[in-house]
């Protein structure tokens, strides 16, 4: 479990929500928008022009108000988003209601006039979907949403889906033996929210958004009322709030358009409309004078930040003005965080990290922000330069070619977000719309999107994006917040010094920034190419494998899934295993160190400034048994990919400079790791499973002092000094033709010993018997327990998909008795690994926070379902919704180049056939119960595991 990060991310993150105003649906019950008037042409309109919906979408309401966005899209095939948008959240909630909001939303699961109980989730795993990935929702301050993703393939399950949805807009049943059980459910979803962060928040947000509801109406509530609210109080915020006149319905997918829109005019054009309506209130933050300040820390935060908020009202976002005027905000937040990025990477940088943003706040308000992580006694340093780099911008504005370069990358992305139109996830598409009817952010369409940034890019001036610095974060409306760890010896600035670290800024000598970069070719004089010298055809999977002249191996997979992505991955044997194991540390460091030194005649400062505006990527690494390369490209920038992959082979640069700042700044990193309460549980987990072993350390300060630049470059040097060793695996749209020259150049000339080199076994190994360890850490009533179970593993595909159906079974079975029946954990998982090398092992891993008074029974619990699941065996249908499950991913998985690139890599790694893969649907097909109880058997050895609870810290 992770501690909830800061508060932006934490609270606005969730909202989702962009500010902008209403578009107007069409009129009157039913049309489609490309029945409407066209807009002018993106290229040609005034701004005052209303940013058109895209013609693909169906919008149209009800005469009880509700609305609905539908759109035909193919990505992914078979599948259909389903979302009911409820413009309703915590802030509508009455003082004896807090934490109600989200609560209906949880009891939409527990029980609807045609779903009672847990039927919603039933029927969601019976077709193959998986709770949490394909069925979930989300409570936030101005809204609730509900998500389903079905398959499409059989055309009632859309119309029990969408009855899901009706259900959840009206009919909800609201069991009070339902509402006890929740209750408990809400309290360890709240504390599974604990921890440093979410103290943090509750000291900053009184003061960051004092005066608005936004201050004290948190979705997750409070935990008093939680536990003793009556009913009525429940079901009297349905009912204010669950009307169709604030519901819209979206539908995204796979399907015939026309009859989706039958059956949603069937299941909520009757739903009754609002009788006497409550007012649906909009909250605003007041505006204040000056700057307010909030310092905050905590005993267990283990960094410092410094973040500065300048808040405004949202402004209208329908026009293409509007949009205009965001990309001019984009384009200064892209070029300013580029200078701190710059900084960063200095000996003696005042920040570890810094960046510039504008965007939403929260419903009502944006805001243009500056943030800084820090060393603990660096908040001054921290402020004051992201304050005098502002200022230098005032008055020496960004530099020509800052501004060109920022607007390649701008454009890189949008016509490569644009060559995809007909390939975007249909999710996406849903989320959008979503914001449309909440917010009114514009759904013209990536490509009209796309066509005013070519139109607005050239036309916009340096000197109009240099007058935004002055009032990037003005004194008005404006809040620093700071935080950091509590700790003897450290004492945060106070609102005095913060305000003339500010102050002081302005009246500082600073010199106008000056630009560096090369404009010689990234890679010159080209390699003389190598040959293909053999080629081997797997048509039956649609596989081309070459052999160059040099010993290198080539695997070739051309998709149609995206129009313009190619990805590769390339891999040998050997590994930090071949490290002796005091220069692990060395090894293990070596592509981080390495690669941030840059490649060949650049920088790793300047070769991002080389790239500018291309796609194309290459990362190296360096595994415990293997190496290699991983990247991407579009097919313009192809040639740059195989002259980076080249470059990263053959041209490291080891920069002492840059070294020195990543150890220095890891060490601040980890400076305060040992405060978590999570760090303390990790350490113990991962010491108990490798009995400590030299090479499974979690990263310390002190560990940081093993690395070394010279040796990680000599260890880098040897393992990529062998090309031979290397599998690269290419999968995309790219055709062999236009591939064949760069391989054969770019590939074919890198440099080769045939040493046939493999990897050692170095440890560590997994304890036998039973360990258990216990931790005492943290200030918060909350507990976590991980049981892990290892073992000796046949590494094939009967065995892997046996103990990953296995897995997903006893999951649902712990979800629905620790949770659903017990009340007793938020979530909980169970997840399987298997390795090949060093040996064939499995682990299997069982992991929940709770509260720390339940923790043994609940363990115990555990324990009991693994025996009944040895003894008795899954239930037919318990198997049938797991083999459902795998069937569907199997449909959406192999139409993803990511997942057929690092399957078809892994098969050549471990020396698999091809139809381990691409026949594993029949693999799926043969699973039974009596497979699944025979896996129980073996991989939740009761015998052999480790066991480590984490328990707060006892009071003296």
């Amino acid at each position: 479990m992770t501690i909830r990060t800061r508060i932006q991310t934490l609270a606005f993150a969730a909202a989702a929500i962009a500010a902008t105003c209403l578009v107007r649906a069409q009129q009157p019950t039913s049309a489609s928008a490309a029945s409407a008037p066209q807009a002018s042409s993106a290229r040609t309109a005034p701004l005052t022009q209303q940013i058109p919906p895209d013609p693909q979408i169906t919008i149209g309401k009800f005469q009880n108000g509700l609305r609905y966005y539908i759109r035909a899209n193919q990505q992914p095939e078979h599948r259909a988003e389903l979302r009911l948008v409820v413009n309703a959240g915590s802030n509508l909630e009455d003082d004896d209601q807090q934490g109600l909001a989200h609560f209906v939303e949880h009891m939409a699961f527990s029980g609807t006039t045609h779903f009672p109980k847990q039927d919603v989730v039933n029927f969601m795993q019976s077709i193959g979907m998986k709770f949490g990935a394909h069925v979930n929702a989300y409570t936030s301050f101005d809204e609730t949403v509900y998500m389903l993703q079905v398959p499409t393939d059989k055309p009632e399950v859309l119309n029990k889906a969408l009855l899901i949805l009706e259900d959840w807009a009206h009919n909800v049943s609201f069991d009070p033996v339902e509402i006890d059980k929740e209750r408990q459910v809400i309290t360890e979803e709240w504390r599974l929210g604990r921890g440093a962060g979410a103290r943090l928040q509750d000291k900053e947000f009184p003061i960051l958004l004092k005066g608005s509801r936004y201050a004290d109406r948190l979705p997750i509530g409070k935990m008093d009322i939680i536990q003793n609210f009556k009913r009525d109080r429940l079901t009297k915020f349905y009912a204010d709030w669950y009307r169709p006149d604030l519901m819209a319905v979206v539908a995204v997918g796979d399907f015939d358009k026309a009859a989706v829109e039958t059956l949603i005019k069937d299941h909520f054009s009757t739903i009754p409309a609002a009788v006497a309506p409550k007012p649906r209130p909009v909250f605003t933050v007041p505006d204040h004078a000056g700057t307010v300040y909030a310092i905050a820390t905590d005993k267990e935060a283990t960094t410092t930040t410094v973040d500065v908020y300048g808040l405004t009202p949202s402004r209208d976002q329908s026009t293409i003005g509007a949009y205009r005027r965001q990309i001019v905000d984009g384009l200064f937040s892209g070029l300013l965080s580029g200078r701190f990025d710059e900084m960063s990477q200095k000996p003696g940088a005042p920040f570890l990290g810094a960046g510039a943003n504008h965007g939403s706040f929260v419903r009502t308000e944006e805001a243009s922000t500056l943030n800084a992580l820090v060393k603990d006694d660096g908040v001054e340093a921290g402020l004051d330069a992201l304050f005098s780099e502002a200022e230098r911008v005032t008055r020496s504005g960004f530099t020509a070619t800052e501004f060109d370069r920022e607007k390649k990358v701008v454009l890189a992305g949008i016509d490569q977000s644009a060559g995809e139109k007909d390939k975007q996830p249909s999710a996406s598409l849903a989320a959008e719309y979503i914001r449309n009817f909440l917010t009114g952010e514009p759904i013209p369409g990536i490509a009209y999107e796309a066509e005013l940034y070519h139109r607005f890019l050239p036309e916009i001036t340096l000197s109009e994006i240099n007058a935004l610095a002055k009032d990037w974060t003005p004194d008005r409306n404006r809040a620093v917040v700071i935080s950091g760890p509590q700790k003897a010896g450290l004492t945060l600035p106070d609102e005095t010094r913060l305000a003339a670290v500010m102050k002081a800024a302005a009246a500082k000598d600073l010199k106008p920034y000056v630009d560096t970069g090369d404009t010689q070719p990234l890679l010159d004089p080209l390699p003389a190419p190598g040959l293909v010298l053999r080629e081997t055809l797997a048509n039956a999977f649609g596989i081309t494998l070459w052999e160059l002249s040099n010993g290198v191996k080539v695997v070739l997979k051309p998709t149609t899934f995206k129009e313009d992505e190619i990805l590769f991955r390339a891999v040998g044997l050997g590994g930090t295993s071949l490290a002796s194991d005091k220069d692990f540390i060395a090894a293990n460091t070596a592509t981080q160190v390495i690669s941030a030194g840059g490649l060949g005649k650049f920088s790793g400062v300047d070769l991002p400034k080389q790239l500018a505006g291309k796609v194309a990527s290459v990362e190296p690494f360096i595994g415990d048994t293997d190496q290699g390369l991983s990247g991407n490209a579009s097919r313009k920038d192809l040639e740059t990919m195989f002259q980076l992959l080249y470059l990263t082979v053959t041209a490291p640069r080891a920069d002492p400079t840059i070294f020195g700042v990543i150890t220095s700044q890891t060490k601040t990193m980890l400076a305060n790791e040992t405060a978590s309460p999570d760090f303390a549980f990790s350490d113990a987990l991962i010491g108990a499973l490798t009995q400590n072993h030299p090479r499974a350390r979690l990263m310390t300060p002190a560990i940081v002092d093993e690395m070394d630049l010279d040796k990680s470059l000599m260890f880098y040097k040897d393992r990529f000094a062998d090309a031979s060793s290397l599998t690269f695996t290419f999968v995309g749209s790219f055709d062999l033709p236009t591939m064949k020259p760069l391989v054969e150049r770019y590939l074919g000339a890198l440099p080769t010993l045939h040493r046939n080199q493999s990897f050692r076994d170095t440890g560590p190994h997994p304890p036998k018997g039973i360990v258990e360890r216990k931790v005492e850490k943290g200030i918060d009533p909350k507990s976590e327990a991980a049981i892990v179970f290892t073992g000796p593993f046949q590494y094939n595909q009967v065995e892997r998909v046996a103990i990953r159906a296995m897995a997903q079974v006893m999951e649902n079975r712990l979800r629905e008795v620790l949770r659903e029946a017990l009340g007793g954990t938020y979530s909980v998982s169970v997840s399987p690994s298997y390795d090949k090398f060093p040996r064939e092992q499995y682990t299997l891993g069982i992991e929940f926070g709770c509260d720390p008074k339940r923790t043994d029974d609940l363990v115990k619990t555990v324990f009991d379902q693994i025996a009944l699941l040895k003894t008795q065996g899954p239930t037919e249908q318990q198997v049938a919704d797991v083999k459902a499950s795998l069937l569907r991913d199997v449909e959406t998985n192999f139409k993803q180049n990511g997942y057929l690139l690092q399957q078809i890599s892994l098969r050549y790694e471990f020396g698999e056939p091809l139809d381990s893969l691409f026949a594993i649907s029949d693999y799926y097909n043969k699973l039974t119960p009596a497979m699944v109880q025979d896996a129980a058997k073996i991989y939740f050895n009761t015998d052999n595991y480790v066991k480590v609870t984490l328990f707060p810290e006892k009071k003296h």
